[in-house]
């Protein structure tokens, strides 16, 4: 399968091997490897071959092993609790525009993701609109 790469991605480098790695796996459709800049012991990125900056971008055939591959490092990292973080433009956090999966243990309170969840309260009424609106979209 051709895979689309981009010259100046650092991801598309570290899979072709031009900047080394600390590589945990290795597909025809993916790339994991371990965070240079972990937020906790074991950080490690599912990448897909196929560069995208963003996820909606991505042909859905290179999402194909992604989470059975995140899944299988979460196993191997040995602890109970850990993310599955995927980031989509600046505003949403993501640092390099190459689509990418984080795989980030979560051994206590301290380490690992830290995240705010702003819980907003929404009219059911609207909420119902909006299932509406979505579905005939995704039709």
């Amino acid at each position: 399968m051709a895979v689309k790469s981009l010259a100046s991605c650092i991801f598309c480098k570290i899979i072709k091997g031009e900047i080394p790695s600390f590589k945990l796996v290795e597909t025809e459709l993916s790339f994991a490897f371990l965070d240079i800049g972990p937020l906790s012991k074991g950080h490690a990125l599912v990448v897909p071959k196929c560069h995208a900056a963003k996820l909606h971008e991505l042909p859905d055939e290179h999402l194909t092993d992604i989470l059975p591959i995140a899944k299988k490092i979460a196993l191997a990292q040995g602890v109970a609790d850990y993310n599955i973080l995927q980031n989509n433009g600046r505003l949403a956090h993501q640092e390099v525009d190459h689509v990418h999966f984080h795989v980030i243990p979560k051994p206590d309170g301290k380490q690992g993701l830290i995240v705010g969840w702003p819980v907003k309260q929404v009219d059911k009424e609207e909420l119902k609109e909006l299932a509406e609106e979505l579905v005939s979209k995704l039709k």
